[in-house]
């Protein structure tokens, strides 16, 4: 039976913060669509201290940023936005539009269709988060969006050069420096100076999570997503540095970032736990690391590898990095997870800037039912039919009459019944309580 050296804050104490977060997004989503632009200005100076006339960035203002970045900065862009592209382009080959004959006479197909519109949030405020504008936009765009647009908060008091940058290499259409609730709430319901969106998709702290929680329905969106989470799962074969470094890379994102270690050696858990203590006294962002590590760092001890993955699906964590004499194990016996990180040679890093697969992942246990965004979340599949000749006409016809019948549906059945006299010759019986007009006739 598994043991846990540490666990982190209990649920009633998770509650607590969702109930107050849900409370506030709810009254500003109300407040952006009682008075649009207004409320948007209202809460960017509010909470950005940012005003301008359009947060709607100029061609002028863009290149100006481009032109800040150096020739170093730029060719790193693209070959992060190249392994982007290349990867959601496979994926997008993978899906293929289909036209079947299931019947003499009989087709059916489906399309993938692009949504038209998409909003992407690109997270900023905190540290300039130019990777979110790869996974977003280029996602998007192989999908085949017409319209795409991107919002990112001010940083340090002005648009990041760096995301300005990355979301123009992209290829976004409009560039907003908007952020927090307020360019959730413009994209999704739009405002005079912003036409609404069909879809919103991209990362977020708490209020951003929740804003696109309250506006699903309305538009749609790539997924429930709360802080970053991160599960190591270790064996003997690793040491405590590599355990504590993996952990820390993402509990810097904030301070309710989950970060968990799973092991089946006690001897690990209690070097990894020293590992962190020690590099938070020399990690830049320990403050922040500290707090999530704190109050929501977990260390347990599974028995064998067997428990190892039921503990690990139950945690259903959004990153997963696997560094144990047969990381492919985890592979093929996992079922939740939002991404596989397979070895020491990989890490959560590489994924989430540079490698290729998509940063945007399922949190708070939703990879027990969706996997991260890709160009897939952009299509609807969409199913079409076609009936040839008359005879298929009239023989799908007396089948759905009958099964009409069953259920009562009389208006359904004439549907029906109308084929099979038309297509079948056959005169069969008004499904109402009166004579067709046909019959009458």
């Amino acid at each position: 039976m598994a043991i846990w050296l540490k666990r982190g804050a209990d649920a009633a104490e998770k509650a607590t913060a969702d109930r107050q977060v849900r409370d506030t997004v709810e009254a500003i989503l109300a407040d952006i669509e009682a008075r649009g632009d207004a409320a948007v200005r209202d809460l960017s100076v509010r909470f950005d201290k940012w005003d301008r006339d359009s947060y709607r960035l100029s061609d002028r203002e863009i290149e100006d940023c481009v032109d800040q970045l150096s020739a170093q900065d730029l060719k790193d862009i693209e070959f992060a936005q190249t392994q982007v592209r290349n990867f959601a382009q496979i994926q997008r080959d993978s899906m293929k539009d289909v036209e079947v004959e299931t019947l003499p006479g009989v087709f059916l197909g489906h399309r993938h269709v692009p949504v038209n519109a998409a909003g992407c949030y690109v997270p900023g405020g905190k540290y300039p988060l130019l990777a979110s504008a790869h996974m977003s936009v280029i996602t998007a765009k192989v999908a085949g969006v017409a319209r795409v647009i991107t919002c990112a908060p001010p940083f340090h008091g002005k648009p990041a050069p760096a995301i300005v940058a990355a979301q123009k290499m992209a290829g976004a259409d409009e560039i907003y420096c908007l952020g927090g609730i307020q360019a959730i709430g413009a994209m999704a319901l739009g405002t005079a100076s912003m036409s609404r969106v069909d879809m919103l998709v991209g990362p977020g702290n708490a209020f951003v999570a929740e804003a696109k929680r309250q506006l699903f329905g309305r538009v749609g969106i790539d997924l429930f997503a709360g802080p970053t989470e991160t599960l190591v799962i270790a064996d003997e074969t690793v040491d405590g540095e590599m355990c504590a470094t993996d952990l820390l890379g993402q509990a810097e994102h904030g301070p309710d970032s989950p970060a968990v270690l799973l092991t089946t050696s006690e001897a690990l858990a209690r070097e990894t736990m020293a590992e962190v203590e020690r590099l938070l006294t020399i990690l830049p962002t320990a403050d922040i690391a500290r707090r999530a590590w704190e109050t929501f760092g977990e260390v347990i001890v599974a028995e064998d590898e067997d428990e190892m993955v039921r503990i690990a699906d139950d945690i259903a964590s959004e990153h997963v990095q696997v560094m144990t004499r047969d990381p492919r194990r985890f592979l093929r016996d996992m079922t939740n997870y939002g991404a596989l990180f397979l070895g020491p040679r990989t890490n959560v890093s590489f994924g989430d800037k540079v490698i290729g697969t998509n940063h945007t992942l399922p949190t708070k246990k939703a990879a027990r039912y969706t996997g991260g965004l890709w160009v897939g979340k952009f299509l609807k599949t969409c199913t079409y039919q076609e009936v040839m000749t008359d005879p298929a006409s009239a023989m799908i016809g007396e089948y759905c009459s009958r099964l009409c019948a069953l259920e009562g549906f009389a208006g359904h059945g004439e549907q029906a019944n109308l084929r099979v006299r038309r297509y079948g010759g056959r005169n069969v019986p008004y499904a109402g309580r009166a004579e067709p007009l046909e019959a009458a006739e």
